[in-house]
């Protein structure tokens, strides 16, 4: 069978599935059934597919019709200027936190050292970019899944910042060690009410724990803050990823620990998503 029959079929299956993008993901997945990147499937549309690889891609697709992500299924996923690999134990990044990145080089730009934390790494994704684009940056993170933080090893040794990243297996209320010029943290801030109504590859994929924010949505919001005001020099900055309706919450919880609230910026979407805030 030709490429472009099998994602011709395949882009019937997703849509009787209701998936959004499915021309997209069937040209990712043949890209990954047949090994090669999507820019030689479309080039290539018309070369006939070996059994083998025919076989791995309806399996492939299989999984997606199910809803399972393209990241997950992939094992990677493009974030800021690079590509990380991830697996079902980290969040998947989106587009929104790279507000975090995009104000960390605006604030640091004229400063070629910073020693910083972030809080809940996940992928690294967020971390490793920092120190991917600030080469004097010292970076050191936590988190309690040991599957993140073997994963966030394994994508800085891929982008070359290991020697400058020390990473803690910790929870964020345990964790006592140094002073910092930043840092950084996207909490799980979903209140668990709401995690029902999330779409269905989300709740049925992602780590629960990476998006529950407990009742109100600010249980970790509120334990990052608490701890960032003694772990933060004065001067210091917080710089925190928060849900849409959170702002007013978090500025008040911010403003009790001794932190002033420099600006709330707006996602892609208009919401606001990234407060930005420092030591006093």
């Amino acid at each position: 069978m030709r490429i472009d029959t099998a994602i011709n079929l395949a882009s019937i299956e997703l849509k009787k599935n209701n998936i959004k993008s499915p021309l997209l993901d069937c040209e990712i997945l043949m890209s990954k059934a047949i090994n090669q990147n999507r820019e030689f499937v479309i080039l290539n549309l018309d070369r006939e597919l070996n059994i083998n690889d025919y076989k791995y891609y309806q399996e492939l697709v299989k999984s997606r019709s199910k809803g399972k992500p393209i990241a997950y299924i992939t094992g990677k996923k493009s974030f800021w200027n690079y590509e990380f690999y991830l697996n079902e134990k980290t969040l998947i990044p989106r587009p929104d936190s790279e507000l975090i990145i995009e104000n960390v080089l605006k604030i640091y730009k004229n400063k070629s050292y910073v020693n910083f934390l972030e809080i809940g790494i996940g992928s690294g994704c967020i971390i490793l970019s920092i120190l991917k684009e600030k080469k004097f940056f010292l970076g050191k993170g936590i988190d309690l899944s040991s599957e993140c933080l073997k994963l966030c090893d394994i994508n800085a040794k891929k982008l070359n910042v290991k020697s400058r990243l020390k990473l803690f297996k910790s929870d964020v209320d345990n964790f006592s060690q140094g002073k910092y010029d930043l840092i950084i943290s996207n909490p799980p801030y979903i209140k668990k009410l709401d995690l029902k109504h999330l779409d269905k590859d989300v709740i049925d994929f992602e780590p629960i724990v990476a998006l529950n924010g407990g009742l109100e949505g600010l249980s970790e919001i509120r334990k990052v803050i608490n701890k960032s005001s003694e772990l933060i020099k004065v001067k210091g900055k917080l710089i925190l990823e928060i849900a849409f309706d959170q702002k007013k919450e978090v500025t008040k919880l911010l403003k009790e620990k001794g932190f002033y609230v420099d600006k709330v910026l707006k996602d892609l979407a208009n919401n606001d998503r990234c407060v930005i805030s420092t030591k006093v």
